[in-house]
């Protein structure tokens, strides 16, 4: 059964204030514990390990799959998501996990999803990640994500982390086919002593894959963040990636963009940048009488959205 704190955190993650409308599965703790299915869309439980096979059938459209992972103190958590998006279809993926601990021992979910985008399929994957609790065991989350696009097929990531996780190493593998498109939108919010690495992998394989990934982040107290953003162009192709950071009191930040490009047709450009906020803009800002503090919030919400 689901409580008032699982439902918190099943709104902060998936954006849930009820039970969803059309497919979804619930997990809590290591076990499935609500899920429904659609004539278009089934979800089957995997019989060799832990986890589910989603299977959305071609040319479904305007459907969406909900699949949230919530956590508790001492929980360690495992799971291995298969996505099959079939040929033509439109739909949406809602994911994440959330990790409440209030307690001294360590919580800890790792998820492999691996996706299908299959030809001509569009497919939007949004996955949160989200902790709370005042005790003093870790929040850990380790996400890997590996996306198969096929030709004509578009991808869009939106991948969040804005509070409450102590340490993450995020990987994303993608793989682009004739003409398929991706878009990546990555944000990340460290604080205290929390670390994040993130590793993302696009390999453009198809002549006019196109590939744009932003990643946004911000570094607090003496929180460390490290980047790895890798677009390799082994075929006539566009990529850009951009990595923005904005690093703040004692934190540290490394950012490691690369390009690398196979083809000679391949078009890639890579950006990276790391700053402190602005003074003009908390001056502009408190010029209209917002606080020093109310000012930088203000800033640092903007850029993370």
């Amino acid at each position: 059964m689901l409580n008032a704190t699982d439902k918190r955190l099943l709104e902060e993650i998936a954006d849930l204030h009820s039970i969803p409308q059309g497919a979804f599965n619930i997990r809590k703790n290591g076990q499935g514990v609500e899920r429904n299915t659609t004539v278009n869309i089934d979800i089957i439980t995997k019989k060799d390990k832990p986890g589910i096979d989603i299977i959305i059938k071609p040319g479904t459209k305007g459907e969406s799959v909900h699949i949230p992972v919530i956590l508790s103190e001492g929980m360690d958590d495992l799971v291995y998501n298969t996505f099959e998006v079939g040929a033509g279809a439109d739909v949406l993926i809602v994911a994440g996990c959330g990790i409440h601990n209030s307690g001294s021992k360590k919580a800890q979910h790792d998820g492999i999803h691996e996706f299908f985008v299959r030809k001509g399929a569009r497919m939007k994957y949004v996955e949160k990640h989200y902790g709370e609790g005042d005790g003093k065991g870790e929040r850990v989350l380790n996400p890997k994500t590996i996306i198969e696009v096929e030709e004509d097929a578009v991808a869009e990531l939106e991948m969040i982390q804005i509070k409450g996780v102590d340490r993450t190493v995020r990987d994303t593998e993608v793989r682009l086919h004739k003409n398929a498109r991706l878009v990546v939108s990555e944000r990340l919010l460290t604080y205290l002593d929390q670390t994040a690495e993130s590793n993302i992998t696009v390999e453009m394989i198809g002549d006019d894959a196109t590939a744009q990934v932003v990643s946004r982040s911000v570094a607090q107290g003496t929180s460390k963040q490290l980047f790895h953003l890798n677009l390799r162009g082994y075929a006539k192709c566009r990529g850009h990636i951009q990595c923005d950071s904005i690093i703040m009191h004692d934190a540290r930040v490394a950012s490691i963009p690369e390009i690398s490009a196979y083809h000679s047709q391949a078009e890639l450009i890579h950006e990276a940048a790391i700053g402190k906020i602005a003074s003009e803009q908390l001056i502009k800002l408190m010029s209209l009488g917002l606080t020093e503090k109310e000012a930088e919030d203000t800033i640092l919400q903007g850029f993370l959205k």
